[in-house]
Order: structure tokens, then sequence, then C-alpha cells
């Protein structure tokens, strides 16, 4: 597995990738429609990424195997503890290993630059990442909770 940075080229397909799968959790948690949470994902990429794939501390990478691109990967180091805003794992390519992969290189990269600790956040119904995130030793250090009434 290969981290390697985004392209300008490739940009532009991996916001919109990432917008998706952002207002594909977010949508229900706050309560929004479809379109209100396609719009709000969008919002919210744009305002942590200005200056696009450019945008100064935040690293954007495309996940290789072999030659073949197989997901991403998009951390902040804005502040002290590197955050992760998004993995992806192309929908043909999971069940493979990659997210773990994926996982560990960035993690591997974080300590490269120094860094000790890294931060994620995950919808709790994403059972899949929450599997992987526990199996890579990740701990809850918050947990947000609701009671629809």
């Amino acid at each position: 597995m290969v981290l390697r940075p985004i392209t300008d080229a490739e940009y532009p397909d991996w916001k919109d990738l990432t917008a998706t799968s952002f207002a594909a959790g977010i949508g229900p948690v706050r309560g929004l429609n479809a379109d209100e949470a396609v719009k709000f994902a969008y919002e919210e990429t744009e305002r942590l990424l200005p200056d696009g794939p450019a945008t100064e501390h935040h690293l954007i990478w495309i996940a290789e195997a072999g030659d073949e691109p197989v997901g991403s990967l998009w951390i902040s180091l804005r502040s002290k503890i590197p955050f992760i805003f998004g993995i992806e794992v192309d929908s043909t390519q999971r069940g493979k290993g990659y997210g773990r992969a994926i996982m560990l290189a960035g993690q591997d990269e974080c300590r490269r630059l120094g860094h000790t600790q890294i931060d994620l956040n995950v919808f709790a119904d994403n059972t899949t990442a929450v599997g992987l995130y526990d199996s890579l030793g990740y701990a809850v250090i918050s947990q947000q909770m609701r009671l629809d009434l």
C-alpha cells in the first residue's frame, strides 16, 4: 500500500465522493433531507479545504495497491493532534484489507511527522468502520448520544 498526494486532476472527483459519503452519514444525524445533507457536506468541504488539495495543514492522499488506486485518506494537521476527516475504500475494492492498510500507512506518516496520537470521528451505525478502528486500537474518548422523542 502506497499513499501519494492527490493530484489537482483527481481532486474534483474525490471531493464529490467525499461530500456524498459525508452527506450519507451526517444527514440522518442532523435531521437533514438528502439535498440539505449534500449541500451541507459540500459547504463543509469547501470551508475546510478552501484551496483544494493545496490547503495548508491538510494531507489528502490517494491509496494505491500496485499502480491501481483503491481508496483515499484525508488528514488535517491543523491541531496538535492530527484528525482523520475521511478514509474511503473504492466500493469494488472493499473486503480486501485496504482500509486497514490505508489507516496503517496514514498512522506511519503521522508518526514520521512527529505526532504521537491521531483522532477521528465515526458514526455509530458504521459498524464496519467501528470494527476496523477497534481492531487498530482506537479508543472512544467522547460519545454523543440521542433519544428520539
